[in-house]
């Protein structure tokens, strides 16, 4: 006969977790057998994290050995030193933020696929819960009924029937038929004990879930940021965006480490169950049911006999054995005794209810409801929630790679920043051709003692001083000499910075300014000398 069973094969990552070494803090192997009650056991998990915080510890050291190289470089470097090429610090942004970028991506499918795996587990768990709960209320349903209430039937019956020593013998009859049922049920196996696990493990299950999944959410979102202020940084050539970076980059890397440790404790241990979980089930269950019950609801192959069949048969017999008593009483007692007729009519009620909760009870006791949801929660851990996590853990790794990558590129960037900024701090400010310079002071009493040629040529319309007062010839001041010749020239093509005193030629003028000399009068251009003469 073929198995109605749809077994359940281990994935392959399963094995190969469950193969990785055990070990407890003294150095000494352990059973790779899931046993989350033992210490030991519990101590291999915990190593296995232990692991992670190494390397936490030896990424931090190698990190800090790095930058304390480097700066002591930098203060080594003379000034004349060559300015560093950006062309690495560019290409490592870009690598980094891609690898970054597949981190968060490879992260938020791993966190879907655990989530979805542990969803399932606890929708199977609560079916179980609910398929236990109704055999429950259906056992103590019939031990009530034949215990309380057909006792209550019989009793009366019996007082109505003393007359008559047949009806009383049916009476009792149907009294050893009622005590065939409740032994039957007394022996079915207490599953309360059972149902109280499964809650407990699948409200676990929620609460644990929500935060994992929302911590692993919060982990990738502070990632995705802290990729794009990066890039934003390296754009804007911020220092301070280039600080954040640093310090959310730490704080980012231990958190890397962190979850990588408990994605792999947890997966290896996930695992060891996964690879043998009818052993473990079978171990945790022999309080309260007994071995070949457990046998037929872990693997309920056709093959293998239902251990409540024989009880289930006696309660079939037992209950219509009764049945047919109580319509032969019905058809031949009613007529002699009328009162008798509630009661008998109460009982066929009865009876046929227990029917109703026996046919019930035979379809939940049937292995393949249990055995589907064992099968579903199997599913969602093994493939669904491992391979998850294993995802969960190279997002981890690719996490670790792109900050350790980070924070040794920001060093170089925060030295390409600041030998951008020394260079152009070492423009001569006295260059006339330095846009510094535009903004350079100059003695207000000097040029309170000059007055430009712009007063005299504003009045060239009004002749109504044809002598101004004499002035003493000074040097004009270049930011002076500059707005008068912006003023004249009006144009940037024409020269606007002073040339005397440097032996330079002769500057040009503007149109506009040839026209204003040619209007000046005998006195204005005895005032300016024969600076314009030249034009």
């Amino acid at each position: 006969m073929a198995t109605a069973r749809l077994d359940y094969i281990a994935p392959w990552w399963t094995y190969w977790l469950h193969n990785f070494p055990h070990f407890n803090f003294t150095f000494q192997p352990v059973d790779n057998t899931f046993r989350p009650g033992e210490a030991s056991y519990q101590q291999s998990l915990v190593f296995l994290a232990c692991i992670s915080a190494a390397g936490l510890v030896l990424s931090l050291l190698l990190l800090s050995v790095y930058l304390t190289s480097v700066c002591c470089c930098r203060k080594e470097e003379e000034e004349e030193t060559k300015r560093p090429d950006s062309c690495c610090v560019s290409w490592t942004a870009v690598i980094t933020g891609l690898i970054l970028c597949s981190a968060v991506g490879v992260g938020f499918y791993g966190n879907s696929q655990t989530n979805d795996g542990l969803y399932q587990l606890t929708y199977s768990l609560h079916n179980a819960n609910h398929t236990l709960g109704g055999l429950n209320s259906l056992v103590s349903s019939s031990l009530g009924s034949m215990e309380v209430g057909l006792q209550q039937h019989l009793n009366r019956l019996d007082e109505i029937f003393a007359t008559r020593g047949d009806y009383v013998q049916a009476l009792r009859f149907m009294g050893q038929m009622a005590d065939n049922i409740i032994r039957q049920l007394t022996a079915m196996p207490d599953l309360s004990k059972a149902k109280v696990d499964l809650s407990a493990i699948a409200d676990q299950t929620d609460y644990v879930e929500y935060y994992r999944w929302l911590t692993y959410l919060l982990l990738l979102i502070l990632d995705l940021v802290i990729c794009l202020v990066a890039c934003l940084g390296v754009a804007k050539q911020s220092r301070w965006l280039l600080t954040m970076i640093m310090v959310f980059g730490v704080i980012s890397l231990v958190l890397s480490w962190a979850s990588l440790g408990a994605g792999t404790a947890t997966a290896v241990g996930t695992s060891d169950f996964c690879v043998s979980p009818d052993k473990f089930i079978a171990n945790r269950t022999k309080e309260f049911l007994s071995a070949e019950v457990t046998h037929y609801y872990l693997y309920c192959s056709q093959s293998l006999p239902n251990p409540f069949q024989q009880s289930l048969t006696i309660f079939q017999r037992s209950l219509t054995t009764m049945q047919i008593q109580i319509q032969g009483l019905l058809q031949f007692s009613v007529p002699v005794f009328p009162t008798a007729e509630r009661d008998l009519l109460g009982i066929q009620r009865l009876l046929n209810s227990t029917e109703f909760n026996l046919n019930q009870l035979t379809a939940l006791l049937d292995c393949r409801g249990l055995h589907k949801n064992y099968l579903d929660g199997l599913m969602g851990v093994c493939y669904d929630g491992v391979e998850g996590l294993l995802y969960l853990c190279l997002f981890s790794l690719l996490s670790v790679s792109a900050f350790c990558a980070m924070l040794c590129a920001t060093p170089r960037a925060w030295t390409l920043i600041t030998s951008r900024d020394r260079a152009y701090d070492d423009i001569d400010e006295e260059d006339p051709f330095n846009p510094q310079a535009r903004h350079m002071t100059f003695n207000p009493s000097r040029a309170s003692h000059v007055h430009s040629f712009c007063s005299y040529s504003s009045s060239l319309d009004s002749q109504a001083s044809p002598h101004p007062p004499p002035q003493t010839a000074a040097i004009l001041p270049t930011s002076e000499y500059m707005n008068q010749s912006m003023l004249f020239g009006g144009n940037p093509r024409y020269e606007n910075v002073p040339l005397i005193g440097r032996g330079s030629p002769p500057p040009s003028y503007s149109p506009r300014m040839r026209t204003t000399y040619l209007s000046m009068t005998d006195a204005q251009i005895r005032h300016f000398g024969t600076d314009f003469q030249q034009v």
